[in-house]
């Protein structure tokens, strides 16, 4: 995925592209247990990364996402095939409130989502996690 940063100095400033890194972490919420019951996990890994893939990577994969203000600055970029709009600079962080959105009601009632973390780069990642112990 492509992006850069309105208002920003440094390089991001320009367009630029990362192979970006998702972690998702999900939980039963159930506290009470010992032990989970047969089969004995919250989600197949196999139907979380279907999931993943369909609702996230398949709306922002090899996209150029920019903000309208970033537009309006540059508006001869408006002309990309794959220029996805947003209202909001597409910093990490940003982008993991999106991702916070688009999964928000994905799951069964019984999975949680606890934490998003997207990594930048191997070392340069944001957190999002899951503050309302009932959702």
């Amino acid at each position: 995925m492509a992006h850069a940063i309105l208002g920003y100095q440094g390089v991001c400033k320009n367009i630029h592209g990362h192979s970006y890194e998702l972690h998702v972490t999900v939980s039963s919420g159930d506290k009470e247990k010992e032990y989970l019951p047969a089969p004995g996990f919250v989600i197949d890994f196999k139907d979380l990364k279907k999931l993943i893939m369909s609702v996230v990577v398949e709306a922002i994969d090899h996209k150029l996402i920019l903000s309208r203000n970033y537009l309006v600055k540059y508006p001869d970029i408006r002309s990309q095939e794959n220029l996805v709009i947003w209202e909001a600079e597409p910093t990490a962080e940003n982008i993991l409130l999106y991702i916070q959105k688009k999964l928000k009601d994905k799951f069964p009632p019984a999975i949680k989502l606890i934490e998003l973390r997207l990594y930048e780069t191997k070392t340069s990642y944001a957190t999002w996690i899951n503050t309302d112990t009932d959702s």
